[in-house]
Order: C-alpha cells, then structure tokens, then sequence
C-alpha cells in the first residue's frame, strides 16, 4: 500500500441485513478496485473495511449510503482505520 492509500472502517444501520448488502456491497467495492471485507454483525449492521485511492473509498461510501434496492440505510459510522494488508474483498461471515 502507498502513502496515498486509504482506509475506513464503516458500520451500516437499518434495514441492512437479509438484503444482499455484503454481497452488493462487494461487488461495487471490485467495481472500484478498493479492497477490504464486509461482514454482518449480531446488532443487525453490517461492517465493512474499505481500503483504497480516496477517491474509490470516497466513490464506494457514497453508494453504500444508498444500498442495494431492499435496502433501507439509516446511519453510517465512519472512522480511519489501519491500513489492510490483503488483497481482493471479502465476505467474512
């Protein structure tokens, strides 16, 4: 990762589990080219680590502010997070 690679860490709440979220949320991270992983919690949010060019991070949280089409997005927490050693992006179970 270079110096102008950046990482999030994202906790999405609301209607965002049973909904194909992960699986939308990782295809439109490939779509981006921003690695990471996506992963539903028991509190019923989804987590996710978005690491890439500001730009595709910035690109892929504003689409995840809107979701896949059953998916209703009240909040997204988002704070830095350290930067993610791997490659590709994953759904974590």
């Amino acid at each position: 990762m270079n110096s102008q690679t950046r990482t999030i860490r994202a906790v999405i709440s609301g209607r965002v589990q049973g909904v194909s979220y992960r699986a939308w949320t990782r295809k439109r991270a490939l779509h981006h080219k921003v690695a990471g992983w996506v992963r539903n919690r028991p509190d019923r949010t989804v987590e996710a680590l978005f690491s890439g060019s500001d730009e595709a991070v910035e690109a892929l949280l504003a689409e995840c502010r809107r979701g896949p089409f059953m998916a209703r997005v009240d909040d997204i927490a988002v704070g830095e997070a350290e930067p993610f050693a791997g490659e590709g992006f994953e759904i974590l179970s």
